[in-house]
């Protein structure tokens, strides 16, 4: 008794230790007329009138703040970055956009309707996605702490695709991070033209609108059974040709035994193209790991530990 009341006194005052490091505060970032949560990590040791570098991580399929946004957000605070983990529209705690299920009514004289609609939440949405990144990356260069000369992006599998495009379009950001990145390398002349089909069929109402029923992952992503892809919004977005346009630092991180995709049509390719673009790139291979060992023990140690060092070198801290 006596044993597990000390290991429960050094686990709490573990906890307590780690928690003086940052303060977590809930915010509110507007994406094109809806509401997403964001959780900003603040170091204690702020000054009120500082400007310090920031990084904003982008999260992969089915991925949350409060999941491994928690995980890379605390990681990067204790070593004083600002750091901004947040929900994609209809993704966690995020509002969603809304598909009416009649036609709309005229506004009163307010300018309101009441309206019966159903939520849009868990899409996988290439062009919504980029924005709500945009989004937050406008909603910190606001703070008055973030320095927003020195804001880099951290994207995550699904996530690193999408920093790779808004690294590729957006001169705001500074150096970006994409890690066990899902690019949409490889995509046959098929997988092109069902998506135009589907953009016809959407547009024309002779399918759902949006995929709720329809648009299931399959394969290993069947795991995530909330999920919805709609591949007809994935029309012209290519985060693999849009990394040639690429001028911040890079680094790409992937898995030795990368089990949901090609690196050789992913991360690989996406590195060459960067670097004969002349922008400074790094192509780390993380040994023995599967697509999900960068989110826990050994695995996440090196794969944060290679950011950390990115952002320190490009963003400094």
């Amino acid at each position: 008794m006596r044993l597990l009341f000390i290991l429960l006194f050094l686990s709490s005052h573990l906890v307590a230790e780690e928690a003086v490091n940052y303060t977590v505060k809930s915010v509110t970032i507007w994406s094109d007329g809806t509401r997403m949560a964001g959780d900003l990590y603040l170091p204690n040791d702020l000054k009120p009138d500082e400007k310090r570098a920031t990084i904003l991580f982008c999260a992969g399929t089915g991925g949350v703040k409060k999941g491994n946004g928690g995980l890379y957000g605390r990681r990067f605070a204790k070593e004083g970055f600002i750091v901004l983990a947040f929900d994609y529209r209809g993704w966690g705690e995020s509002d969603c956009k809304l598909m009416m299920t009649e036609p709309m009514p005229k506004p009163d004289d307010k300018g309101e309707i009441t309206v019966k609609a159903r939520p849009i939440r868990w899409q996988m949405d290439f062009a919504d996605q980029t924005h709500d990144i945009r989004c937050a990356i406008s909603f910190l260069s606001g703070e008055p702490n973030v320095d927003p000369a020195r804001i880099g992006l951290f994207g995550t599998s699904y996530g690193g695709g999408l920093v790779t495009w808004v690294a590729a379009n957006d001169p705001r950001v500074k150096c970006v991070v994409s890690q066990v990145p899902g690019l949409g390398g490889g995509r046959p002349p098929a997988a092109l033209k069902h998506a135009a089909d589907l953009a016809i069929k959407q547009a024309r109402g002779e399918t759902e609108p949006v995929p709720v029923e329809t648009g299931k992952l399959g394969g290993k992503m069947a795991a995530y059974a909330q999920m919805r892809a709609n591949p007809a919004k994935g029309i012209g977005y290519n985060a693999i040709e849009a990394a040639s346009k690429i001028t911040a630092p890079m680094l790409i991180t992937v898995a030795e035994k990368e089990d949901l995709m090609s690196n050789d049509e992913n991360g690989k390719k996406v590195f060459e193209l960067v670097q004969k673009a002349g922008t400074e790139c790094e192509y780390h291979v993380l040994p023995g790991l599967g697509h999900y060992g960068v989110y826990k023990g050994p695995g996440f140690d090196e794969a944060s530990r290679l950011a950390v060092d990115w952002f320190k070198k490009y963003l400094g801290s």
